[in-house]
């Protein structure tokens, strides 16, 4: 299938001044959906259905450094779908969770919760229209966020939860930034309607999502600076050829130059996510000791994990809005990308969503014995190892992203250095005792990290890594360019121009 070698050491020091492109590696590149499609009871819901999480090391201007945490949820979220767009669930809880990198236990826990989204609920300036956007007490684009043309106008709140104390971060409600639909949004777009993104600082962001990025105050905690939070729209960060992938491994992943000539289709392109993320000061975070794979020597930071919860039940009425009742439980969890949805089999996948991290040494088994190395075998004649992944145990059980918090930043998608294959294209980090670690996953992971290239070249090469071959899925980058400051998720896709639809050029 592909590829090539070199490199006779073991996985805890093949790291990339080993492993640079430029000495002599093929790299095609092999892909699945990070976690849009994980399970089958989180299939039917998706305001609840995590696609990914990231968790990276940034440092403010000031020179404090931050843990920067993204969640994405709500796949495949088509630009276009008006007239009410997305809008996160009210009667759920979207977590980020801070964990014991060795065992997944729960440290602190950050819960952000919304206003409803019910025509009974006061959430509009005008209920005689059909518009939630372009039309409350006046007509026309959106100047300003929650403006008089802003019908309606989703708000938050966000909580730290630490062991049975529980802390609001902010005390008036937050606000959550207009839905792209296009011309109508101008801020977000050019003058042909079209998302522009990749702003280097938070003075270059859109105006929408400049109003609405939030920097809120320091509440009982280190010496640090207090979280910024951001909770919008943003563009699908994930690319891959998942419809290729999932038509047992159709042979364009590869194409006629084993994955370089750029012949995949990205299954991801054009769509939206809705976006929950929040800057926490390392000040306000322990530093707990972990083997980290694909390092040297001992690592210290935390594990990082979301996770989505509704209300035990629900009462629907024939004569008014559902009412939610009793305590909340979990419905959907994600982590290290591609565990849930390309390691673990049918007959646990919704189980893995309703637990925690602690219990998924049940899970090992999928990680040990990964059937993907099964099915390509099956179709490309290859011989991937597909028993005894300790390898593979090591970066997936517990569940939670791992991130050395004794590093500098991480470099980010757009910047001097960054690679989207981290390691092996020699974007690495240096610990505090003088070692390296990965620059990205799975030492956190970063917009733009190709999740999928990198541990597939895991699942062909280990566990003995003695000869590494790195494979992928002919897509090489996203559909947009990310943001190079908080939130670093780009711009979202407009509803009348995306990377989907370029139909002609409409204005008012």
């Amino acid at each position: 299938m592909l590829a090539t070698s070199r490199r006779q050491q073991p996985l805890a020091v093949l790291l990339a001044s080993s492993l640079a492109l430029g000495a002599g590696f093929l790299v095609p590149q092999q892909a699945q959906a990070s976690s849009h499609s994980d399970a089958p009871l989180s299939k039917l819901d998706p305001q609840t259905n995590l696609t990914d999480v990231y968790a990276f090391i940034r440092t403010r201007p000031g020179g404090e450094r931050v843990l920067v945490c993204e969640v994405s949820v709500r796949p495949f979220s088509e630009p276009g779908d008006g007239v009410l767009y997305d809008a996160f669930a009210s009667d759920a809880r979207y977590s980020i969770h801070i964990t014991n990198p060795t065992t997944g236990g729960e440290i602190q826990r950050y819960d952000f919760q919304f206003s409803p989204v019910s025509s009974a609920a006061g959430a509009y300036k005008n209920l005689d229209t059909i518009l939630r956007y372009g039309r409350g007490t006046a007509v026309g684009p959106i100047q300003d966020v929650g403006d008089v043309r802003q019908n309606f106008t989703q708000t938050y709140s966000v909580t730290r939860v630490m062991g049975s104390t529980s802390t609001r971060l902010n005390s008036t409600p937050l606000l959550v930034p207009p839905y792209n639909t296009g011309l109508a949004t101008p801020f977000y777009n050019d003058m042909n309607g079209r998302a522009v993104s990749g702003a280097v600082n938070r003075m270059a962001l859109d105006k929408y999502t400049f109003q609405t990025t939030y920097d809120l105050p320091a509440v009982g905690m280190g010496t640090g600076g207090g979280n910024t939070v951001f909770c919008g729209s943003r563009e699908d960060g994930f690319y891959a050829d998942t419809p290729g992938i999932f038509d047992l491994l159709n042979s364009r992943i590869l194409g006629s130059t084993l994955g370089q000539a750029g012949g995949g289709v990205d299954g991801f392109k054009g769509f939206n996510v809705l976006h929950y993320a929040i800057v926490i000061p390392l000040s306000d975070l322990p530093s707990l000791p972990y083997t980290a794979a694909f390092s040297e020597g001992a690592a210290n930071g935390v594990g990082v994990y979301a996770s989505v919860s509704r209300p035990r039940i629900t009462l629907l009425s024939t004569s008014g809005d559902p009412t939610p009742s009793g305590p909340f439980v979990q419905v959907n969890r994600l982590g290290n990308p591609l565990f849930n949805e390309v390691l673990v089999a049918m007959r646990d996948k919704d189980r893995y969503n309703r637990s925690a991290p602690t219990g998924d040494a049940s899970f090992s088994t999928y990680a040990l014995n990964p059937e993907v190395a099964v099915l390509i075998n099956a179709v490309y004649g290859t011989s991937f190892a597909t028993t005894g992944r300790a390898d593979l145990q090591a970066v997936y059980i517990p569940d939670v992203i791992r991130v050395d918090t004794t590093t500098g930043a991480a470099r980010v998608s757009g910047t001097a250095g960054f690679n989207r294959l981290g390691f092996i294209g020699g974007d690495t980090l240096t610990k505090s005792n003088g070692n390296s670690i990965p620059g990205g996953w799975p030492n956190g992971r970063r917009f733009g990290d190709d999740v999928v290239d990198i541990a597939l070249t895991a699942v062909a090469s280990g566990p003995t890594y003695a000869t590494v071959t790195v494979v992928g899925d002919n897509i090489a980058a996203n559909d947009q360019v990310y943001n190079q400051t908080f939130p670093y998720a780009a711009t979202p896709h407009s509803g009348l121009r995306n990377s989907k639809d370029s139909g002609p050029n409409v204005g008012f």
